[in-house]
């Protein structure tokens, strides 16, 4: 299996990944045998099925027969260190941790070495962290999606006292994940959790084209007071590679007080980073102030490298964005040989027939190269085609088309 993808309908926490891992298929025996490399005593673990309404869901609970001290970023990390496992999984769990630190020490108005692990770094933290990050290694999966992320209301009572929910540090982790809230007065998106999702995860959405091979439900320690099954769904199977992209993220600012000589440099900079297409379009402002729109194109798990690129190119200080189905059309790249080189080009098919367009890059370089006008070139591609064809009477001749 090399997908998974978490269905967090009832919120996500630590042991709830790892009972989802352990009902999916993960061996408790090595489960075990990971968490046996940790030089950490003074627990136990007890797994069971758990039903929650009409599902049975994996319960992992972690029970204190020692005392466990709180512990600084610097403990945790030399713990997870000396540690027997493998390097992928030290680094991953560590990382797990480092967000953790970060979050709390931005609630609590410090600094990340000087913050003490308290609930979240008690021994239970380790299992659950590491445990989950050796069980999507264990299973071999190697991309993980994860849905939106339900968040309660009302307070709840951690270490530090009465806290509202989503707890601080938990909307500190969250900073960037789709969320949506419930009317529902208990926990159900935990720190250990929300850390472990940001690690891990490397888009939030739907469920992406994949054969399932196995489900498993992870269940939580309470139950929710509405009556919802508190349960965490993990659906693994194979991933579908598809060439264009059913969804996809359209990014979207004006702009006013910015140099447009920048614009090819950064026209440049986000078709290098992954967009699919960008455009710029003048517009009337506020005030009667011209000014542009600029919109791009992209998927949807490469759009944070993108928005980045726009607040640091450009003058823009906020950017809108949401997502959008389409359809394109299937098409490949070919190559046509023609007096004055290989011209590669653009096959589409549609109902209607066949068109095939230059790549406007080729045609270009060998302008240049030719010292001959770019529309020359053109029209020796449709010749090259069709001997009684030209640019000027095919109607695919406009250079390369959009990408929806």
């Amino acid at each position: 299996m090399n997908s998974g993808y978490l269905d967090c309908f009832s919120g996500v926490s630590g042991n709830m990944l790892l009972g989802a891992l352990l009902d999916a298929g993960l061996a408790e025996d090595d489960l075990l045998k990971t968490l046996h490399a940790l030089p950490v005593d003074g627990y136990e673990l007890h797994i069971q099925q758990r039903r929650q309404q009409a599902i049975t869901g994996c319960l992992v609970e972690v029970e204190v027969t020692g005392k466990q001290p709180h512990r600084h970023l610097a403990e945790i990390t030399g713990i997870i260190t000396e540690s027997t496992l493998p390097d992928s999984i030290k680094k991953k769990s560590i990382g797990v941790f480092t967000r953790l630190a970060a979050a709390e020490a931005r609630v609590h108005g410090t600094t990340v070495q000087q913050v003490h692990f308290h609930e979240v770094g008690a021994v239970d933290a380790l299992i659950d962290i590491v445990g989950t990050v050796a069980g999507f290694e264990l299973l071999h999966v190697g991309r993980i999606d994860c849905s939106p992320l339900p968040v309660s209301n009302g307070l709840t009572i951690c270490e530090h006292g009465v806290v509202p929910l989503p707890a601080p540090a938990v909307c500190e982790l969250l900073q960037g994940v789709p969320v949506y809230g419930l009317d529902l007065q208990q926990e159900l998106v935990t720190p250990t959790g929300a850390a472990l999702v940001r690690e891990l995860v490397s888009d939030f959405g739907p469920m992406p084209p994949m054969t399932l091979a196995a489900t498993g439900y992870g269940a939580g320690s309470t139950k929710r007071s509405d009556g919802c099954p508190n349960l965490l769904r993990l659906c693994l199977g194979h991933r579908h590679q598809v060439g264009e992209a059913a969804e996809v993220a359209i990014i979207e600012t004006h702009l006013d007080d910015w140099n447009m000589e920048t614009w090819p440099h950064i026209s440049e900079c986000l078709m290098a980073a992954g967009a699919l297409d960008v455009s710029l379009c003048p517009i009337q402002m506020k005030k009667g102030r011209p000014g542009f729109e600029l919109k791009l194109i992209c998927r949807p798990d490469q759009s944070l490298a993108l928005k980045q690129i726009i607040l640091a190119e450009t003058s823009a200080i906020g950017l809108r964005f949401h997502r959008q189905q389409r359809m394109t059309l299937p098409r490949e790249a070919i190559d046509i040989p023609t007096p004055l080189g290989t011209i590669r080009g653009k096959k589409t098919v549609t109902d209607t027939g066949v068109k095939i367009t230059p790549e406007y890059e080729c045609c270009r370089r060998l302008a240049r190269q030719h010292r001959l006008p770019i529309q020359h070139l053109y029209d020796v591609f449709y010749r090259s085609i069709d001997p009684a064809c030209d640019s000027k009477n095919n109607p695919s001749a406009t250079g390369d088309p959009g990408h929806g």
